[in-house]
């Protein structure tokens, strides 16, 4: 093993099947730059997802001694070489030209029941496209992203995994000095759009762009066959993911094209939020000055970032530009319609209901204009719906609400819904447990005193964000006080 710094090598049962190279590396050294991450001093776990651990076949590796070398850079397992990967991408909507890998590092794939994996450590040191920064993560940020990560994924959100955070004495400067950690996520493919936009913008390497286009669709969207399939694949992905994005009132804060995923998963949480009070045009980024990335504008922005990667697709295509041009925007004509029919069915499901009429829309509709009215709690009006005098108390304007509760229960009756049967299925729908920004600062305060515990404990919590949890009953409570002036920025 070859150690950044000389620690005791010992090696643990099952330890991961390393794979020979990662994909990109595959692909040749245009993709990306190959180094050792940088040593952090003095590691100590922060937390870890027993979860995952199962599911990629390494519960007894994570609690080894293996895993923490390893794990906080400070050790590169046998066989691999750690990749840092480029990529170039459009911030706040301009291009900012090449951007890559700045503080991730890819240590590999690894092989696991669920199929390949790659494993990535953020946080590990300067790559050669840390551009200004330092390459480093800070607790607070680590754990966020760990925390969220996980919330996603119990959510049956498609998202990118975390499977540990490492915690360091180590200072690092950001609006005030504070300590370095590094958090492992996990993905099928950490594969962008901005990875396209890449090799047709800034490296203008067409060869390079063809080989990503076509090992990209054998490896991760077999049986499809050239650029205008694989966008229209990716188009109804992304649409799908922003209807589950806004079934659950999350903002991901800054979806620049270079945070866009090609699998249609969720990606780089930073200043993120779940709404509490229900304000559609609520923008959870401090940095978001202009509110590009509010939280009703989620999904036209997911569309302009599609039309971005259309643009890097073009040159791909054997036709003359116009017709070229023209095969590619119908191959984004289904992103309106897959995400109405996502929207609706999901909101469907929220509300209960089990068979479709064309006013049910309308329906919905009016229940949101009615929480954003009154500033209604997110998560707890729709948690409470199976109950509506429970739902009542979540509003101000009650009869505004009653009127529309009228309406409910009319169409309710319409399908003969029981109750009972309806409540249990809207409890399956509509989470009890989000990760609220005041929820993540009180165990980042604890942390940042040297007590992970709470980490851990929430972590437990949002693995089962549907259940009722009476234990954990102040979590599921409506914010306090203080909540509402936490703010998160492009440096959480």
């Amino acid at each position: 093993m070859h150690r950044v710094h000389p620690t005791e090598a010992i090696a643990p049962p099952l330890a991961p099947s390393w794979r020979e190279a990662s994909f990109l590396q595959t692909l040749g050294s245009a993709f990306g730059t190959e180094l050792p991450p940088r040593a952090l001093a003095q590691p100590v776990w922060v937390a870890r997802s027993d979860t995952l651990a199962k599911e990629l076949g390494l519960p007894d590796w994570l609690r080894g001694p293996e895993a923490l070398d390893v794990l906080s850079g400070n050790a590169v397992a046998p066989g691999t070489r750690p990749f840092a990967s480029v990529y170039s991408g459009h911030q706040f909507g301009v291009w900012a030209g090449q951007l890559g890998d700045g503080r991730a590092l890819l240590l590999g794939e690894v092989d696991t029941p669920a199929g390949p994996m790659e494993i990535q450590l953020k946080g590990s040191g300067l790559t050669p496209y840390s551009r200004m920064g330092d390459g480093r993560a800070v607790l607070r940020s680590s754990i966020r992203e760990f925390l969220c990560s996980e919330a996603m994924y119990a959510l049956g959100i498609p998202t990118t995994r975390a499977l540990a955070v490492v915690a360091s004495p180590q200072p690092v400067r950001r609006e005030t000095i504070e300590t370095a950690a590094v958090v492992t996520r996990v993905a099928p493919s950490f594969l962008r759009f901005g990875h396209f936009e890449h090799f047709t913008h800034t490296a203008q390497d067409l060869s390079a762009l063809r080989r990503l286009l076509q090992a990209a669709t054998v490896r991760y969207f077999p049986g499809l066959d050239g650029p205008v399939a694989l966008l229209e694949e990716v188009t109804r992905r992304t649409a799908r993911l922003m209807a589950q994005w806004q079934l659950v009132g999350f903002c991901h804060g800054v979806m620049n094209t270079d945070n866009m995923s090609l699998l249609g998963l969720t990606i780089d949480y930073g200043p993120f939020g779940f709404l509490d009070a229900f304000d559609p045009m609520h923008v959870c980024n401090h940095s978001d000055e202009q509110g590009r990335y509010a939280f009703a504008r989620q999904p036209a922005v997911a569309l302009w970032n599609l039309h971005a990667l259309a643009q890097a697709l073009l040159p791909l295509l054997d036709a003359p530009p116009q017709e070229a041009s023209a095969q590619l925007l119908a191959a984004l004509e289904p992103y309106q319609a897959e995400f109405a029919a996502s929207m609706v069915a999901g909101l469907r499901a929220k509300l209960g209901l089990l068979a479709e009429r064309d006013d049910d829309s309308a329906l919905a509709d009016d229940l949101l204009r009615l929480m954003a009215e009154d500033r209604a709690d997110f998560t707890i009006t729709w948690r409470r719906l199976s109950d509506l005098a429970a739902a009542r108390d979540c509003f101000m304007s009650r009869e505004k609400f009653d009127a529309w509760a009228m309406r409910y229960r009319e169409r309710l009756a319409f399908e003969h819904s029981d109750d009972a049967e309806r409540a249990a299925r809207m409890h399956r729908v509509n989470p009890k447990f989000v990760l609220r920004n005041h929820l993540a600062q009180t165990a980042i305060e604890r942390a940042q005193q040297g007590d992970f515990t709470e980490t851990q404990r929430l972590l437990a919590v949002l693995e089962h964000p549907f259940d009722e949890q009476p234990e954990h009953e102040a979590d599921a409570g409506f914010p306090p006080s203080w909540a509402g002036a936490l703010e998160v920025s492009c440096s959480s």
